[in-house]
């Protein structure tokens, strides 16, 4: 079998929607990094279905560059349950989708980071983007995909 390469890669990017109270849409796209962790957490769900999937996702103002050591977030003020639990898979990507809604504890800051999570707080994914300031008037919703390519 000489001369076989193959690489497989982890990909990531978020979508980030913002909503105000009149309607107004703001989205900004962001790349991510998979921590170690999470290719760990993917290896294991190879191996068996005993791992918890991902279940949430946080978001935060810390704008310390995300690193592939990361654990957590740098300043978590909010997390969220993703919507489905587990994400929805298709094909080589699964996407992670979480809503940060107004009034919810937390929602009234300068965001800078997200990253997602199972109940085992492992985190899979960690991003840093430019500053979003969410007013306790707002919507956020980050849609996350991470695709094996």
């Amino acid at each position: 079998m000489s001369g076989l390469n193959e690489t497989l890669q982890l990909k990531g990017t978020l979508l980030i929607t913002k909503t105000d109270k009149d309607g107004n849409v703001t989205k900004t796209e962001v790349p991510n990094t998979v921590v170690a962790n999470g290719k760990t957490f993917i290896a294991s769900r190879m191996a068996a279905n005993t791992t918890p999937v991902m279940s949430t996702m946080g978001i935060g103002t810390s704008s310390t560059p995300a690193t592939t050591s990361d654990t957590q977030l740098g300043a978590q003020v909010q997390l969220n349950a993703l919507s489905p639990v587990g994400g929805s898979p298709s094909a080589n990507t699964v996407v992670y989708t979480a809503t940060f809604l107004p009034n919810e504890p937390g929602t009234s800051a300068a965001l800078t980071e997200a990253g997602v999570f199972n109940s085992a707080n492992t985190m899979l994914c960690r991003t840093v983007f430019p500053v979003i300031n969410k007013q306790t008037t707002d919507t956020i919703t980050i849609s996350w995909t991470v695709s094996l390519i």
